[in-house]
């Protein structure tokens, strides 16, 4: 019988708090403790202050049988996990010849001197189960505690991973009897995720294992169905009998798995009804038709892709009329480009390539639309070609607006 075990994640360092850089060591550790059947319900980020990240073991500890720690483990006056840690648990420091012993063999291996500051890095928690680190100098160390364990790894991530992989990982799956958590996604596109929300209903939602969880992205909301079990095969079999229900329930609107993309999707549904693609850009680049070109047989699907700077420019190539609105312009461009190219599907994306964003969707900065068959579906956006956001939302929204529109 697996244990039902519990952790939280602390990541370390002001730097994460001040967005110099991305805590991506977090994301690495939670895929692996799902991997190995544990549970996860707080990640915690927390600067370099020996006060806060002492507080923060400690209510770690009050909800938690495992605790991972990772940065704070250098030779700085603001690495202050060993301490902290020490300090939580109710212990002192004790200082190991040894490891600074390999410390500056490492130094030496560089050919570089080693600074009186490593010597902080020798000093770890009392009783503390030492965790050699041979691809940095930072020790890493497990301290028990009342039944429970703190575990404190380097901020490097290139150390990190190799300690989890080769020592962590071990550790925990030879001091506890761990099942698996094992994940399953479907994508779904055409519906929002209220919408969605509301076709599953509560029954699904709500259950406890498997669970069913909703991710909106731009223009794709994902299911994931999450199974924790004492085998793989086990959690399969749990996986599969909800995900039957939930294709049932909602089937028409899922265009794949896990990594599927709406592109790959819509290509395929082309390719499946010999139809055919055409894409008009404006104000982004080439953006849409790009994606389109990513996939196998996109090429021939995509049977004509223009691009052009300003909607003035798209206006004068196309001979369309001048028209002040952004949606109407879009709609009459994706069935011009559409009905020239005599293709099945015609998609428009227009922005203004001088606007960036922090602009209501009512006072358009960017217009998409999908023509097929004599109807056409559109809709607009606050933000212009200079966003970041012209670069993501309007491909995929496009892409599943056509996507739907094929599939009734």
């Amino acid at each position: 019988m697996t244990q039902n075990l519990n952790a939280e994640i602390i990541s370390i360092g002001t730097e994460i708090l001040l967005g110099e850089i991305t805590d991506t060591n977090s994301v690495y550790i939670a895929r692996a403790l799902r991997d190995l059947g544990i549970n996860l319900f707080f990640m915690t980020s927390v600067g370099d202050n020996e006060v806060r990240i002492a507080d923060s073991i400690r209510i770690a500890l009050s909800r938690a049988d495992v605790v991972i720690t990772t940065g704070g483990l250098g030779p700085t006056i603001d690495d202050m996990t060993r301490q902290a840690v020490a300090t939580a648990t109710g212990r002192g420091l004790t200082f190991h010849q040894n490891l600074l012993d390999n410390i500056a063999e490492r130094f030496a291996g560089f050919r570089s001197t080693m600074t009186e500051n490593n010597r902080r890095q020798a000093f770890l928690p009392d009783n503390a189960i030492l965790i050699e680190n041979p691809v940095g100098t930072a020790p890493s160390f497990v301290v028990e505690h009342e039944g429970k364990i703190v575990i404190s790894l380097p901020g490097v991530p290139r150390e990190m991973k190799f300690l989890m992989v080769e020592s962590i990982i071990p550790f925990l799956q030879k001091r506890y009897r761990l099942g698996i958590i094992k994940a399953r996604v479907l994508r779904t596109a055409g519906i929002g995720e209220s919408a969605l929300d509301d076709l599953i209903g509560t029954a699904l939602l709500e259950a406890s294992n498997p669970t069913v969880g909703l991710a909106a992205h731009s223009g794709v909301v994902d299911m994931r169905i999450t199974a924790k079990a004492e085998n793989v095969a086990q959690a399969d079999e749990m996986i599969a009998v909800i995900e039957t229900q939930l294709r049932e329930l909602v089937g028409a609107y899922i265009f794949g798995n896990d990594k599927d993309t709406i592109e790959g999707a819509l290509v395929a549904l082309l390719a499946k009804q010999g139809a055919t693609l055409a894409i008009s850009e404006t104000g982004i680049g080439e953006v849409v038709s790009q994606r389109v070109k990513r996939i196998p047989q996109g090429g021939e699907i995509l049977v004509k892709a223009e691009h052009y700077g300003s909607p003035d420019e798209l206006v004068s190539a196309l001979s369309l009329p001048t028209l002040t609105d952004l949606r109407e312009l879009a709609n009459r461009t994706a069935e011009t480009i559409s009905i020239q190219s005599g293709s099945t599907i015609g998609i428009a994306v227009i922005s203004d390539p001088d606007r960036a964003e922090d602009h209501s969707d009512n006072d358009a900065g960017t217009a998409i639309a999908v023509y097929m068959a004599g109807k056409s579906r559109s809709r607009t956006y606050g933000f212009g070609g200079q966003s970041d956001d012209a670069q993501i939302w309007t491909g995929t929204w496009t892409l599943a607006m056509a996507w739907r529109m094929l599939q009734e």
